[in-house]
């Protein structure tokens, strides 16, 4: 890995650590409930991915667990990995209180190669997760090297468009194409808990749709569908309002702009 994104790495993990204190107590994850028994994933996963109970499953970014344990609660054997020492053991912690047997690896989602040898039905990742990345196609790789032939990989993310916004939704403030420089952006606060105070600089990297599939596609796997949701799962965006299928739009926009998507690419 070059220097400068061992230093962008670095410093993202710090800032992750941070969060993971606050997002564990946070009514956000809510995590009383979800040790209590509630499915972390949501509607869209849940109903794209099918039945998953016996089936293998690599979780990339995985942050605290809930969704690789929820995946285990479903039956699956599962692995999760995230480079935050701080949420791995928290979710490690959780996997034995809940005698539960999904396995969690702390790395680099770049270096995996160097800790797990195994290959996997479905390979998965979600919501805010490839924005840490600076190279799409060492990700590509890294899933398909994970994934058994026949197998597939999913990833339901917020989409690019969204990012191009300013905090405030105002107006474009950054580039819908990934930029060599990364995004830099102080930050005093955490999505999870916006009340908290994390004084930190974050690095991050806009990707295209064109970026995400043609990396999977340079990397031997084949799309088998995109979609694109003009709402939210979570309400994290401003003035953000709840229908009654239970997703969120922004009242700004209401169903105008895509703030979602989903693929499934096959080995």
């Amino acid at each position: 890995m070059k220097q400068e994104e061992e230093k962008y790495f670095e410093q993202n993990k710090k800032l992750w650590n941070d969060r993971t204190a606050i997002h564990v107590k946070s009514d956000f994850y809510n995590n009383a409930e979800f040790l209590a028994g509630k499915n972390s994933l949501n509607k869209i996963e849940l109903e794209e991915l099918g039945d998953i109970k016996g089936k293998s499953i690599l979780h990339l970014q995985c942050h605290f667990g809930q969704d690789t344990l929820s995946f285990a609660r479903m039956g699956a054997d599962v692995t999760g990995v995230d480079f935050s020492d701080d949420a791995i053991k928290i979710a490690g912690d959780m996997n034995e209180q809940l005698g539960l047997s999904a396995k969690f690896i702390n790395c680099n989602i770049y270096d995996l190669k160097e800790h797990l040898d195994k290959k996997f039905d479905i390979v998965f990742t979600s919501y805010g997760t490839i924005g840490w990345l600076p190279d799409l196609n060492k990700w590509a790789d890294i899933v398909q090297h994970f994934l058994k032939p026949g197998g597939f990989f999913y990833i339901v993310e917020f989409h690019p468009f969204v990012w191009m916004f300013d905090d405030e939704f105002k107006g474009i403030e950054y580039p819908y194409f990934n930029t060599e420089e990364p995004i830099t952006i102080h930050t005093t606060s955490t999505y999870g808990d916006t009340s908290a105070k994390i004084e930190g600089v974050e690095y991050g990297w806009n990707h295209s749709l064109s970026d995400v599939l043609n990396s999977l596609k340079t990397n031997g796997l084949n799309t088998e569908y995109i979609h694109e949701f003009p709402y939210s799962s979570y309400n994290i965006f401003p003035d953000m309002y709840q229908e009654a299928d239970g997703y969120w739009r922004m009242k700004k926009f209401g169903e105008k702009i895509p703030v979602m998507f989903s693929i499934k690419a096959l080995k």
